[in-house]
């Protein structure tokens, strides 16, 4: 295995830069620059020299890792230099310098801690996650997953389907033999409680991944009721033209937003009406569009037109969708319901209740988003290997009485969960995974 190094800490000018080196040549490195090998896992600061010419290049606190207490579970040294440009490309020159040493790919230092068993698959996709974190739903959620909660479970899950196929295997290797009818029936026992669990997983995934990814909400409504004026109230800043002139928006303009924790995508789309134009009409194709795949649409609609409400938007809009009545500076409206649903009146202009409806706004975000302290799905590949596995144990339960037929639904079963771990069938999905990670990581 050769050995690698890279920048671990973000480029840039800095306060302190991290260089990590991973492998069998780690220790020599670490000698070869500071003259010593400190003792393992305790922070030393030593001079930071060129190998041959003995240049100081800074002084560097510095740290020992053998094999295999680190995280790649290989000989790991790190120096915490001064984050200078300069410093930095000569300490990394002096590194590249060294024999046996080669600057790492993206990703390397996480694949090999994989390939080690310091993580499982779950663990690396959660340390992809906390990287890019930008709310703290997304911190948290990243952070129990990086802890194994999620790989526990599936691990769990795949020991019970092991003890299950067990069981029938056991029916076939001594079909002649003495054993009890009874033990396919405790196997299928066992199956018929994981399915649930299973299953309950599969539900809750999408809001898992809408937390990982962003809950997309479009705002929706009639031209000139104000939806680019709530946009950039709701924004803090001036993100969408605002003008008198019905049509403005053309084209659908996103922020995204951190609401209660949760990541979300605001998208503001032109204004829903008969077009008198080709590049208008698109524009309304497009907000139709962005509203059909939305997680939750906010209708507005002008409070100085009420009770007179645009049926295209009333039409797009679902039943836990949220509804704005807009412009009550110019007119307020006593207690307006919109198809049964609570409606909420602003003033995108001064910011009279606006701060009410964010609040209703984040319990929508919440509740669309796997705000939870349970394990939870985070991918769509993952969401696929689990179905694949409920499928494979649901032919098991109505299997008929070829056990060799029902074993080898245990066992697709099985390998099904090993997908998610990394456990099976690796080598095309790691080189996917990885190649989203940063040089460093």
């Amino acid at each position: 295995m050769s050995t690698i190094f890279a920048l671990s800490s973000a480029p840039g000018p800095a306060g302190i830069a991290v260089l990590r080196v991973s492998g069998p040549e780690a220790g020599p490195a670490l000698k070869a620059l500071t003259g010593q090998l400190p003792a393992p896992r305790r922070a030393t600061v030593a001079p930071l020299r060129r190998p041959g010419s003995a240049e100081l290049l800074d002084r560097a606190l510095v740290l020992w890792f053998p094999a295999p207490a680190s995280v790649t579970g290989e000989d790991v040294a790190e120096f915490q230099v001064h984050g200078g440009r300069a410093v930095v490309r000569a300490a990394l020159e002096a590194l590249g310098g060294l024999p046996g040493l080669r600057p790492a790919e993206p990703g390397e230092f996480t694949r090999r801690a994989f390939l080690n068993g310091k993580l499982d698959l779950t663990q690396v996709e959660a340390l992809a996650d906390l990287v890019k974190a930008e709310t703290e739903g997304q911190r948290r959620q990243a952070t129990r997953q990086l802890e194994g909660e999620l790989g526990q479970l599936l691990e769990r899950w795949r020991s019970e389907i092991l003890r299950a196929l067990a069981h029938v295997e056991a029916a076939i290797d001594f079909a002649e033999d003495e054993v009890p009818t009874e033990v396919v029936a405790a196997a299928a026992a066992l199956v018929h409680r994981l399915v649930p669990q299973m299953e309950e997983a599969l539900q809750e995934a999408g809001r898992s991944e809408r937390l990982r990814t962003g809950v997309h909400i479009a705002i929706i409504g009639p031209p000139n009721a104000g939806k680019s004026s709530l946009l950039n109230a709701l924004a803090g800043r001036e993100a969408a033209i605002v003008a008198a002139t019905a049509g403005t928006t053309r084209d659908v303009v996103e922020v995204h937003l951190d609401l209660a924790g949760v990541p979300v995508v605001l998208a503001d789309t032109a204004g829903l009406r008969d077009a008198g134009e080709d590049v208008e009409e698109e524009g309304v194709r497009r907000a139709l569009a962005r509203a059909e795949l939305a997680d939750v649409r906010i209708g507005v609609f002008d409070a100085t037109t009420w009770p007179e409400l645009d049926e295209r938007t009333l039409t797009a809009l679902g039943p836990d969708d949220l509804v704005v009545l807009n412009k009550v500076d110019v007119r307020f409206v006593p207690e307006p319901i919109v198809c049964s649903r609570d409606t909420w009146q602003v003033s995108a202009k001064t910011g009279q209740g606006i701060r009410p409806f964010v609040q209703a706004l984040e319990g929508a975000a919440q509740a669309r988003a796997g705000m939870t302290e349970e394990p939870g799905l985070t991918r769509a590949r993952q969401r696929d290997a689990l179905s694949d596995c409920v499928a494979a144990l649901r032919r098991f339960l109505d299997g008929g009485p070829d056990a060799e037929l029902r074993a080898e639904d245990l066992r697709l079963a099985a390998r099904a969960l090993g997908r998610i771990t990394g456990r099976v069938d690796m080598d095309e999905l790691l080189d996917v995974i990885f190649r989203d990670f940063c040089i460093g990581k």
